[in-house]
């Protein structure tokens, strides 16, 4: 156990720096920064994350009946936003990768500033190191798409020949992390079956997908990336938070298990996507 809790913490830091790498070294600046100056765009994304989906998990926990630290989870995801899992979601759907990242580049900072406000406020008494959040989302999200931006910018030939690589590892980083978590956590996830933990994790991301999906206005692409977007919610955030400020394991495993709910319900979303594109 010891050696996949080890595996485990390793996959989720090549996944991210890979993902991000990988998307820099894909993108020119002007196509990341591009989306971001639409104020309409810009306005319904942060609206649908840090707004509408929060209301979402409470009016859920409101009628789902879920022990404290279950329901902490939940509300922990439920205010944290932009995940580089949305880049492997775009890619088997087929949407604009482009808008993604900037999707990305907007919701981080954003998660930063607005767990530390918010989450005592929904959860009194606690407290929420800014800080703590911060610095693992600057090293494994931040700073590779920089690196691969600037190297994008430099070398376009270079990163055109590494960009396939880099992709190719970050997905292999996927699996990996997905196994290790089942495995891993296999005990603590059947632990909660029949509390209505999972049930609840469903809702919201699937609320989540229906909220982006409709604020993502008439461009068919806008809606794919917002859609996936708002409902592929910051599990890193919400594990660094879980971890540091409540004692309850469960809290930490609800937040993983979240994670694995919305891959095994976002991915077959992906697909159809994807499929309807090609129609």
């Amino acid at each position: 156990m010891e050696f996949l809790s080890g595996l485990l913490n390793v996959a989720v830091i090549v996944f991210s720096v890979s993902a991000m790498l990988s998307m820099g070294l894909g993108n020119e600046l002007k196509e990341v920064l591009g989306p971001l100056r639409g104020i309409g765009r810009v306005s319904r994304a942060l609206l649908a994350n840090f707004v509408l989906v929060p209301l979402l998990t409470l009016a859920i926990l409101h009628v789902v009946s879920l022990d404290r630290p279950l329901q902490t989870g939940l509300l922990l995801i439920s205010t944290a936003a932009g995940a580089p899992f949305l880049i492997k979601l775009i890619e088997t759907a087929g949407g604009n990768l482009g808008f993604s990242v900037s999707l990305l580049v907007l919701l981080l900072p954003v998660t930063v500033v607005y767990m530390p406000a918010v989450v005592p406020l929904l959860v009194p008494g606690t407290m929420v190191n800014a800080g703590a959040i911060a610095m693992p989302l600057f090293l494994t999200m931040l700073l590779p798409l920089a690196v691969g931006l600037f190297v994008r910018a430099r070398r376009p030939g270079q990163a055109r020949r590494l960009q396939p690589v880099i992709g190719a590892t970050s997905t292999v980083a996927l699996l990996i992390l997905v196994l290790t978590t089942l495995v891993t956590y296999f005990p603590e996830i059947a632990g909660i079956f029949g509390t209505g933990a999972i049930l609840s994790s469903l809702l919201v991301i699937g609320g989540a997908f229906a909220i982006g999906y409709v604020l993502g206005g008439a461009d068919p692409d806008a809606r794919e990336v917002l859609g996936l977007g708002t409902s592929q919610r910051n599990i890193a955030a919400a594990t660094v938070v879980a971890t540091q400020s409540f004692s309850d394991p469960r809290t930490v495993v609800i937040v993983v298990v979240s994670s694995l709910a919305g891959l095994a319900l976002l991915f077959p979303v992906a697909w159809m996507l994807r499929k309807r594109r090609k129609t």
